[in-house]
């Protein structure tokens, strides 16, 4: 395993002084190796941002992830998928930090580099779609955010299939939406819809059927069905504590929200 994979690994379950330490070794490697200015020097920034990205240290990101963006125009082109995917990394720094005038147009343009190089119904197209959708959510722009959401289902229906697991992102994605707008009764489908697809795909045991679940007991809290969404973080803490272990960032969130909801349904017995 490299240590870039490795470094990645390290930071999905929360090492994250490993993850660091692999990471600026790899890129010290690959700078000597390669020179500063290597497509591949881009990848192994934009990983170190993410990175940083969970830590919260956001200046330090933003500075890698234009560093990434500018190798990428300047060795590969300004109209390049891959530069298109460094403009979805940086906007993304600005998203965690609700920067949104920032994001949007980073957004934009990597789609539009996407629907020309690739074309209007490539994979790779729906989750620029995906992206430019979801900060439209946080914006509260709901029927623009809505409109690519579809699209970006429709794509990846229609070039990936009904049951493949990007298309149980883009149910989740869209149930998001209608969960932000009260649609419960909607958001609920299209999460079940997911979950039978990651379950069917993916096993009974993968990390992001674990996922869905958690969206879903998520939606119930929403709903105040408490007893479900019980039965639903039990489900999701116990997939993610036997493949991801007690330690990962995700089951400790489960956890924390599991007891959140356990304290809200004994405040709610003790007014009764």
């Amino acid at each position: 395993m490299s240590s870039n994979h490795l470094a990645l690994v390290y930071t999905r379950r929360g090492k994250y002084k490993e993850a660091e330490s692999l990471l600026q070794r790899a890129l010290a490697i690959e700078e000597q190796a390669l020179g500063a200015e290597h497509p591949d020097i881009a990848t192994i920034l934009d990983n170190l941002g993410s990175l940083y990205i969970r830590q919260e240290r956001y200046a330090e990101a933003e500075l890698l992830r234009m560093r990434a963006l500018t190798i990428r125009e300047q060795q590969l082109g300004a109209e390049h998928p891959e530069t298109a995917r460094g403009l979805d990394n940086l906007a993304l720094v600005y998203v965690r930090q609700g920067k949104y005038k920032e994001a949007e147009p980073l957004y934009q343009r990597a789609l539009a580099i996407e629907e020309q190089q690739l074309g209007a119904t490539h994979p790779d197209t729906a989750i620029s779609l995906n992206n430019l959708a979801r900060l439209y959510t946080d914006q509260g722009k709901y029927a623009e955010a809505e409109l690519l959401y579809e699209r970006a289902l429709r794509i990846n229906e229609q070039e990936l299939g009904t049951n493949h697991p990007a298309t149980a992102s883009c149910l989740n994605n869209l149930a998001s939406l209608y969960q932000a707008q009260g649609r419960y009764g909607e958001a609920k489908q299209l999460l079940q819809h997911a979950l039978t697809i990651r379950e069917q795909v993916q096993g009974l045991e993968h990390p992001d059927t674990a996922m869905s679940v958690w969206w879903l007991a998520v939606l119930s809290v929403q709903q105040q069905h408490y007893q479900d969404a019980r039965a639903l973080y039990q489900r999701a803490l116990a997939i993610y504590e036997r493949t991801l272990g007690s330690e990962d960032p995700m089951t400790q969130r489960i956890q924390q929200d599991y007891t959140a909801l356990l304290r809200t349904m004994k405040q709610g017995k003790a007014t009764e």
